[in-house]
């Protein structure tokens, strides 16, 4: 079943996170996300896991790939109707997994590489409105959430794929073969359900376009940033509270072009008191964050990471609630919930910290595939 009903007892446990990237776009297996995440499995309980990874469709890395799992096929039917009237498939295929790993009754799961409809100006009895293919599909990712029943998308970025189910996250990386992929960026995470639902759809990551995060943590301003971003056009219909964070963050740097430091500023941001003890132009910057953006302020102990098509960026609360250690070895950013989980891939570090708590630590891509110089909106 793809939805499951909310246990009748409450497993004290803490999730997992995990992130890595090559800074110089190297791509490289699943397996070693995969052995990081397991390393840290008694911070799981078996009710989500799952994995982002960038660069992993370079034949088809000019068209969004859609990832949806389905109810049944009443759900699909609706779906593909839907998906022929707004875009172009090139090419549908079933995600492939495994039929003969411990996860069992799962949806069904499919990927659609699309690019949207071309939308003629002299298209009879149609008001035409000219926005970004990014926008063209958020809006078709939205939809599809709220109103086809039994449907849900839960990766609509280019040359990257989220990976999710109800699980150990080791156990649903080996259920997708995550092996045989390799990217440049991977995060991961096991799931500890704290106040909502185990089920498919409400694993981590959280992805829209290019943007997927993972947390661990608690956030108990849920509601009023679930307001917030219904006034822009973003509904959360996946029933867990990080949905509101991969929202935040495509809504504050895509849509209103704030650098990422200034966004994990507006969700993280100083006390007023330490504000006040500011230099003046920072001082200015952090006080004018906060009243215009305080809707997308995140209350309650988090630790994400944040994993986009240029980078990756591990982010705590302003008092460090929960855990998270950042190593560095040649171009390679590691991020985790525990310094076992980076030394069982990387036994020597160059260095290793613990993340200081309202303070992002990112890694930027350097160059592209191509080894041309990526460009960044940042």
């Amino acid at each position: 079943m793809l939805r499951r009903e909310i246990p009748d007892y409450k497993d004290i446990s803490g999730c997992s996170i995990a992130g890595i990237m090559s800074e110089n776009g190297e791509c490289f297996s699943g397996s070693m996300i995969m052995e990081s995440i397991a390393n840290m499995h008694n911070r799981s309980n078996g009710l989500g896991g799952g994995f982002a990874v960038y660069g992993i469709y370079p034949e088809y890395q000019d068209y969004f790939a859609l990832h949806i799992m389905y109810e049944g096929e009443e759900g699909a039917r609706n779906t593909e109707r839907y998906l022929q009237r707004m875009f172009i498939i090139h090419h549908k295929e079933v995600i492939p997994h495994r039929h003969d790993t411990c996860i069992k009754n799962h949806p069904l799961i499919r990927r659609y590489f699309v690019t949207p409809q071309v939308i003629r100006e002299d298209t009879p009895d149609r008001i035409f409105e000219k926005i970004s293919d990014e926008d063209y599909v958020f809006r078709a990712v939205m939809e599809i959430n709220m109103a086809i029943e039994g449907a849900f998308v839960f990766s609509s970025g280019k040359n990257m794929g989220i990976f999710k189910g109800v699980g150990y996250p080791e156990d649903i990386g080996e259920f997708y073969q995550l092996d045989q992929y390799k990217g440049y960026i991977w995060i991961a995470h096991g799931r500890f359900p704290t106040n909502t639902t185990g089920w498919w759809g409400g694993a981590h990551p959280f992805g829209l376009l290019e943007w997927a995060v993972v947390h661990n943590g608690e956030i108990s301003s849920y509601g009023i940033n679930r307001r917030y971003l219904a006034n822009f056009g973003y509904h959360c219909a996946l029933q867990t509270d990080t949905e509101v964070i991969v929202y935040l963050f495509d809504l504050l740097v895509r849509k209103h072009r704030m650098p990422l430091e200034a966004a994990c500023m507006a969700m993280a941001p100083p006390f007023w008191e330490d504000i006040a003890r500011m230099d003046e132009e920072p001082r200015d910057l952090a006080r004018t964050i906060r009243m215009v953006y305080g809707g997308a302020l995140l209350n309650g102990p988090f630790s994400i990471i944040l994993s986009h098509s240029r980078g990756m960026t591990g982010l705590n609360d302003r008092i460090k609630l929960r855990p998270m250690v950042a190593a560095k070895k040649d171009d390679v950013l590691f991020l985790a919930s525990e310094e076992s989980a980076v030394r069982v891939i990387c036994r020597e570090p160059d260095m290793i910290w613990h993340v200081r708590g309202g303070t992002p630590v990112s890694g930027r891509l350097k160059y592209s595939k191509e080894k041309r110089l990526a460009t960044s909106v940042f």
